[in-house]
């Protein structure tokens, strides 16, 4: 990601732009008196400390009189040096600095004409009359006077000196060093210097900062013993809301209501999803209500009821009848229509009525085991079913007893292997059929874990490629090939180092945690182009020591601020109430402070290593040998050595400063931008409010998935009814009492007339109760016969034996009745009815309660959003805090906070148009959005509001060519680290890249193109 702009940036230098005329004057002069052994141990220090325009050029006359300037300087220097030796008085040392920072206007002008080469050995004779003067001449004559130790009364020669210098032919190379308007030093100046330090050390000892690192890693790395070999990841607890309103509603419903599926099994009174298979058949046909239709379906359930599974090397047999669910004695028949018929095939299939329909004076209920319906006229309790494209078989197995549930298990996980050979045998003609157990979800989310190993290699390789090709050079000093070879090891490092230590202490590895080192592979590199940036602004004549102190001065800073920004979002997540962004944030936001770690020590010492390579090759080249020297083409292809003293700049730079910048500047540019953002925008709100909530149970598959098929027959079929839903009374009430019975008839009705809710298919025991009594001839309304009568109903209708509880002293705890949903298949309908569904029950008088098992998955709808704004607040706060502690400019802020809201906006909008629902997995990566956010937005508001340059335009320009260059260097790593995702067969892996994609696009577009662009008009 984009980084702050380093302050050291290109300069020209004084020694290479004087004119040779005057050089050969200052050599000749200079060489009587600066041995050539002290003229190279001061090459350095000259080039870095001697003032600016000092060092490009002094008049001739000047020049001469430095021979004087080492026993003294007086302040009137024009009229001669010799007298200088003597002692400074106090007008002699204003005169001092006027010809150290700037010099008058006329020698400002002079300077212009001399200052535009200075050979190597002037800079030396200039270096060492330096060192030769007096203490207080020394102190006038450095370079950090020309640079920061500023006077009131020399800032304006001072301004005009520095113009003049750094712009001899109109196009300026300005370093981010120069002076600021801006000052941030309460912050930045002493952290800078830790790290200057912190650079000399790692120069000084490079084994021990790389060694350690890597003791490290093979320590931590060790914690990869806990990760575990098969993942049992429990869907509800990963993946839907902590302390969610529906898991305190099963909590009530387990301690008040109990179930029996050995004797009384009944689907809606459970509490938890039992275990089953379900089977979905469609016919080739207008219909499945036809005699060979059935009689295919009735060979395909006879088979699956007649599996078995061995146990214990074939001693024991786990059956179909032993491990189903039962009611009455019997297994529950998988479809009550088909074990009508297998009891009577002269059953008339086009006589059956939707949805209760009666044979042999039994009620069968059909809802939800047909579906692509076609219905007639009125029939019975129904309407007259003409067609119907599918129907459902569901074999519910027992759940409720560990030992029973293992046995159910280990049943189904037999059926799943032993189903293609099933419809292979049987080889149907007239219908299809697609399966689902209750154990496919989880299994077929963990086999999605291990699709996407592959591309962990395919990942990596592409970011050494772009790392080497960005990294590239046409000279082997120069050249980063290796170095950036390392980057990518260190961060790989860093993945190890973080995970191992995450398995130490015990964080559990969630699936979606293995997106992580995709997106830590691309930001983690980030650093590396940073730090091998500032290096190559640094001189070869330097030691190494020198040069790493100022790389760290210069960029250690900025890498922390960016990892400051970005844990700090990651670490946001922690307050998400999923625990599968918990987790994932704590890996990745960990791993990111290790990457952080690595590349100021390990990485860094590998630079130094390569920095003393680099003297090597130099050495080398500088050796006298033949022209035709192969190694010499070789190292140096352009027949060229690298100047020593120079810096690097990179032909991007260039391009963002001379063509980039000039042409968004321009007016029309300007207004084809502001109609490109108006679009960009007004596209974003319209997505936004197409967004899905929810996170779609199919999507936990790969594509290629068995039950991706089930989802789609089921949608299209069997969307129509959505779950039955208990409503409890929570609290002991005169049920006997007319009013209060009226009261709860009143709620009930205000159920029935909810648009979710089928009023024709509400079962309420109190209502049968009270016509069961009065059928009887007793008396509702008397507490004792009311009490009394209901242990002979319930045995008389055993159906609603589990929906009174009953306590010793005969009193009514608390009961239960049951409503059908309906019209529920988009998550904005089942976000809908669950809430008006909660409302009714909380303004109804008497206390009730709703509850499904499938609210459990529901609530993440209604949970979704309000995370998702609670943690992008409290990251885009955490933002601007950072923004204005340590880029303390309120323009800057307020730049900062428009871009981190527009990316927003933009990435939801789009990945709604894209087809990603608002899920906890597309929440988290809008976590990330923030951070990115903030990298691109901050850092290129800063430089332009800190420029000197004298209009808007120069200063976005400015910005641009000190930060254009990193910022779409980031943006391209972190995409290349995350494309590969775009092949995963699995939604959760492709969704991660898309929105990865929309944020670093969107991010780069806010740093590169809109910013840059709207800074102009403020």
């Amino acid at each position: 990601m984009s980084r702050r702009p380093s302050k050291v940036a290109p300069q020209a230098e004084a020694g290479q732009e004087a004119p040779a005329e005057a050089g050969q004057e200052l050599e000749a002069q200079e060489r009587q008196e600066a041995p050539a052994e002290a003229g190279r141990e001061a090459e350095a220090p000259a080039r870095l400390e001697a003032p600016s325009e000092a060092g490009r050029g002094l008049e001739a006359k000047e020049a001469q009189g430095l021979e004087e300037a080492g026993r003294g300087l007086e302040a009137k220097e024009a009229q001669g040096l010799e007298e200088a030796g003597r002692g400074l008085e106090a007008k002699e040392a204003q005169g001092l600095e006027e010809a150290g920072r700037g010099l008058e206007a006329k020698e400002a002008q002079g300077l212009e004409e001399a200052g535009r080469g200075l050979e190597a050995k002037e800079a030396q004779g200039l270096e060492e009359a330096r060192r030769e003067a007096p203490a207080e001449a020394g102190r006038a004559l450095e370079a950090k006077e020309a640079g920061r130790v500023v006077q009131a009364e020399a800032e304006a020669g001072l301004e005009a000196g520095l113009e003049a210098a750094r712009r001899p032919s109109g196009r300026a190379e300005r370093g981010a060093g120069a002076p600021r308007r801006c000052r941030t030093d309460c912050l930045e100046e002493p952290l800078s210097r830790a790290f200057h330090r912190l650079g000399w050390t790692a120069g000084a000892h490079p084994w021990a900062f790389l060694l350690v690192p890597v003791v490290l890693t093979a320590a931590l790395g060790s914690g990869f013993v806990y990760l575990p070999r098969e993942t049992h990841e429990d869907l509800e607890e990963q993946y839907t809301p902590i302390g969610s309103p529906a898991k305190a509603e099963r909590r009530f419903v387990q301690q008040r209501f109990s179930s029996n599926d050995s004797h009384h099994f009944s689907v809606p009174r459970m509490s938890r999803e039992t275990n089953f298979v379900s089977l979905l058949v469609v016919s080739r046909s207008s219909t499945v209500l036809e005699p060979d239709i059935f009689a295919e379906v009735s060979a395909l359930d006879q088979t699956v009821q007649t599996l078995f599974v061995a146990r214990d090397n074939g001693s024991a047999v786990i059956r179909y009848q032993e491990v189903c669910a039962r009611y009455g004695g019997l297994c529950v028949p998988p479809n009550p229509l088909l074990h009508a018929w297998r009891q009577n095939r002269a059953l008339n299939l086009s006589g059956v009525s939707f949805p209760i329909h009666t044979v042999a004076g039994l009620t069968l209920y059909l809802s939800g085991f047909f579906g692509g319906n076609t219905l007639g006229p009125a029939m019975g309790r129904g309407q007259l079913l003409l067609k119907t494209k599918a129907m459902r078989l569901v074999y519910y197995l027992k759940t409720e007893q560990e030992e029973e549930s293992q046995k159910s298990k280990e049943w189904l996980v037999h059926f799943l292997d032993e189903f293609k050979n099933i419809t292979r045998r049987l080889a149907f003609k007239k219908i299809e059929v697609v399966h689902f157990t209750s154990l496919s979800r989880q299994l077929e989310f963990e086999a999605t874990s291990t699709t996407v190993i592959p591309l962990f290699h395919l990942a990596y390789l592409l970011i050494i490629l772009f790392a080497v090709v960005s990294c590239f050079r046409f000279d082997c000093i120069r050249n980063k090939m290796f170095v950036a070879v390392f980057g990518v090891v260190s961060v790989i490092l860093a993945v190890v180092s973080s995970f191992g230590l995450m398995l130490y202490i015990g964080v559990p590895f969630v699936i979606i945690v293995a997106n992580s080192p995709f997106l830590i592979l691309g930001v983690g590199v980030d650093d590396m182009f940073i730090i091998i940036s500032a290096w190559q602004k640094t001189s070869l004549s330097d030691t190494i020591k020198q040069r790493m102190s100022e790389v760290y001065s210069k960029v250690a800073v900025s890498i922390t601020i960016t990892t400051l920004t970005n844990v700090l979002a990651f670490y946001t997540g922690i307050m998400s109430s999923f625990r599968s962004i918990r987790y994932f944030c704590i890996y990745t936001g960990t791993t990111l402070l290790f990457c952080y770690f690595y590349s100021l020590t390990c990485f860094g010492a590998f630079m130094a290593l390569d920095g003393k390579r680099e003297i090597i090759c130099l050495r080398w080249l500088k050796k006298p040998r033949g022209d035709d020297s192969f190694f010499r083409r070789f190292c140096a292809p352009f027949c060229s050595v690298p100047d020593q003293y120079g810096t690097d700049i990179h032909p991007m730079n260039v391009f963002f400063r001379d063509y980039f910048g000039p042409f968004l500047t321009n007016t029309v540019s300007k207004v084809f931008v502001v109609v490109l953002y108006l679009l960009y925008i007004a596209s974003s709100i319209y997505g936004c409010f197409q967004v899905q909530e929810g996170l779609d149970l199919r999507n936990l598959a790969s594509d290629d998935s068995y039950i991706t098929p089930y989802f789609n027959i089921e949608e299209d079929y069997f969307s129509d009814l959505g779950p039955r839903v208990m409503v409890i009374v929570t609290e002991s009430i005169n049920y006997w009492d007319e009013d209060v019975r009226q009261k709860l008839g009143k709620c009930i009705v205000n159920f029935e007339e909810n648009d979710y809710v089928d009023r024709n298919l509400t079962e309420f025991w109190l209502q049968t109760y009270v016509q069961y009594m009065r059928s009887s001839g007793n008396d509702p309304n008397d507490k004792d016969t009311f009490l009394n009568g209901i242990s002979d109903f319930l045995s008389a209708i055993p159906i609603f034996m589990y929906d009174v509880n009953i306590s010793s002293s005969n009193e009514i705890i608390s009961s239960r009745g049951f409503i059908q949903t309906m019209g529920v298949s988009s998550s904005n309908n089942k976000k809908s009815m669950l809430l008006q569904l909660r409302d009714i029950a909380k303004k109804c008088e008497i206390p009730l309660m709703v509850y499904n098992q499938a609210f459990i998955y529901f609530d993440q709808y209604t949970a979704i959003v309000e995370n998702t704004v609670q943690n992008v607040m409290v990251a885009s706060v955490a933002m601007f805090l950072v923004s204005l502690l340590l880029i303390p400019h309120p323009m800057c802020s307020l730049w900062v906070t428009f871009a981190i809201a527009s990316v927003i906006v933009g990435v939801t909008g789009f990945m709604s148009l894209w087809n990603v629902n608002l899920d906890s997995i597309s929440m988290m990566n809008l976590v990330i959005c923030i951070g990115f956010s903030f990298d691109f937005s901050a850092h290129i508001s800063y430089a332009f509001v800190c420029s000197s340059e004298s209009s808007v335009n120069k200063k976005s320009i400015e910005a641009l060519y000190l930060l254009g260059y990193p910022v779409l260097q980031s943006a391209f790593s972190t995409i290349i680290g995350v494309c590969v995702l775009s092949t995963a067969k699995a939604y959760i892996f492709r969704t991660f890249f898309k929105i990865m994609f929309l944020v670093m696009f969107f991010g780069a577009a806010h740093g590169l193109i809109f910013i840059p662009v709207f800074l102009t008009f403020f």
